[in-house]
């Protein structure tokens, strides 16, 4: 199943807004109904400007017949950009200025190096594509001529080793599939971010995705043990031993390079056993700062839960830190923070964990609240996407961005952001709300994840542009990197450049030099086209 073409996942689990939301929007936000209508799949008219024939008949050649060049409007529709709200308001305004010439499946590993071949030869760029899930811009290259490498044939798991406990996946299988086939051996991967339904092994890889369970099972790069690249220039192969002194370790350069230097066709990672027990709960801070402090205690000197998130006072009023009950604050006065906390693993290290945690969050402030915050949480924990599309339904402009810093820094980072957010948009005429939640905590310092909802404006992508600038500005001054686990792309591509400072960057510029001298992979993404 393909996903919405024009905003998230399954069309039949959009679900409307609550009135106390929709009420919300209109008397505190203006937010007024939308009066276009929205462009239906069928009615759109694209510009015939596909490849070539000679290209088309070279790229069928390198992945085993035309079947798997696709040039239809559908399916190059269905490549255009990713699912961030600028990329959505896009394609719904009919903008297809990022519209690829052709959709290509490559079948394996070798097939992915032909399709490099057949592009270098013709001329074309080459932007990898798994889920689609892109919220950076991560899908939308520099250049006009590319084709979109669909890796959805590469979809199985190559190997399992239980003494070891590693597998190798390929990178067009999607997240659930890859946990329904570990399953059948006993193992989990434990990786569950947000975008976990539709998004791909090779796009966690990629983007250095990290899942809401990392308190306890850790980053996506951090259970990649070995990893295999296909380049215009030939293979790299990576990950001979869990750990090697043998030089610097060539994974982390290809992790989060977001396709810009090669082709991800194999990952192998670490696996657990499949968790005895799993049991979530809440728990409710009288402030943020609190709740903050609590978190900090719990991941410097434990025990530390598997999954770990506190939600801000406006984003426990609005709910999402309980998608399933949004609005659910507004009528019942909730104040204060919610915290979710997650135990997962055999019986007997479940309680022990939760027991002694407790007694850590309880000395920090904190009220135990019950199973019931932390069932609700996960049982919707993929539901925000949804929630942004019906946001965007009823004439409202919903955005996310999301930063890391060490726990020193929160609290002015938090400030900063804010503000920006705040300030930038209500000096436009549609003053926003501005929620977050700290989602993955770390012994140093934590991530901070911001949701932004306002008015739309009359342009809405030109509106929001000078408020994710502003943000932007003030995380970089404010010691936050510019991105914790959504990645570069092109949107923060000019403040990566900063953060990684001139000398880094062109050391960055020489690898691409050379693994793909002609700048074919994903250009303009992660670094400035030359």
């Amino acid at each position: 199943m393909d996903m919405l073409w024009n905003g998230w996942g399954d069309p039949a689990k959009a679900a409307p807004l609550p009135d106390s939301v929709t009420g919300l929007l209109r008397d505190m936000l203006g937010v007024k109904p939308r009066t276009t209508p929205s462009l239906a799949l069928d009615d759109i008219g694209l510009p015939a400007d596909t490849a070539e024939p000679a290209a088309l008949k070279a790229l069928a050649e390198a992945v085993g017949g035309e079947a798997y060049v696709r040039t239809d409007a559908e399916s190059r529709i269905r490549h255009t950009r990713g699912k961030s709200t600028p990329d959505l308001l896009r394609i719904r305004a009919g903008d297809f200025a990022d519209l690829p010439r052709a959709v290509v499946l490559p079948g394996s590993h070798d097939e992915v190096l032909a399709v490099l071949r057949a592009c270098s030869a013709h001329a074309l760029a080459v932007v990898p594509f798994g889920g689609g899930t892109s919220v950076v811009g991560g899908l939308a290259p520099e250049r006009s001529a590319f084709v979109a490498l669909d890796l959805r044939r590469m979809s199985g798991l190559l190997e399992l080793d239980p003494v070891s406990r590693t597998a190798v996946l390929q990178p067009g299988l999607r997240a659930p599939e890859a946990e329904a086939l570990l399953a059948e051996h006993g193992f989990t991967l434990g990786h569950f971010p947000q975008s976990f339904e539709w998004a791909t092994i090779g796009g966690f890889a990629a983007a250095r995705s990290s899942g809401q369970a990392s308190a306890g099972y850790g980053r996506f790069d951090e259970m990649v043990l070995g990893l295999t690249l296909a380049t215009p220039e030939g293979t790299i192969e990576t990950g001979r031993a869990p750990r090697s002194a043998a030089g610097p370790d060539l994974r982390q350069l290809i992790l989060g390079s977001e396709g810009a230097f090669g082709v991800i066709t194999s990952v192998t990672v670490r696996i657990r056993p499949v968790p005895e027990v799993r049991v979530y709960e809440g728990w409710r801070f009288a402030s943020f700062e609190e709740g903050a402090a609590a978190l900090r205690r719990l991941a410097q000197d434990g025990p530390r839960p598997t999954v770990l998130r506190l939600s801000d006072e406006v984003e426990t009023l609005i709910g999402l830190a309980q998608p399933d009950a949004i609005g659910a604050g507004l009528t019942q006065g909730d104040a204060g923070c919610m915290a979710i906390t997650g135990y997962e693993g055999t019986a007997e290290d479940t309680a022990l964990r939760r027991e002694q945690a407790a007694a850590v969050l309880t000395a920090c402030g904190g009220t135990l609240v019950g199973t019931e915050p932390g069932e609700r949480w996960a049982h919707g924990r993929y539901s925000a996407p949804y929630l942004r599309d019906s946001l965007l339904e009823v004439g409202a402009f919903a955005e996310t961005l999301e930063t890391a810093a060490y726990w020193s820094r929160i609290p002015e980072l938090y400030a900063a952001v804010r503000t920006a957010l705040t300030d930038t948009l209500t000096q436009a005429g549609t003053p926003p709300l501005v929620m977050c939640h700290i989602s993955h905590v770390y012994e140093n310092g934590a991530s901070l994840y911001f949701t932004v909802v306002s008015a739309q404006g009359e342009d809405p992508v030109a509106h929001w542009e000078p408020a994710k600038h502003a943000a932007n500005e003030a995380l970089l001054a404010a010691g936050g990197t510019i991105s914790h686990h959504h990645g570069v792309g092109t949107d923060h591509r000019d403040w990566y450049v900063r953060e990684a400072g001139p000398l880094g960057i062109s050391a960055l510029r020489a690898v691409k030099r050379r693994l793909d001298p002609e700048g074919l992979l994903n250009p303009g993404v992660l670094l400035p086209t030359d």
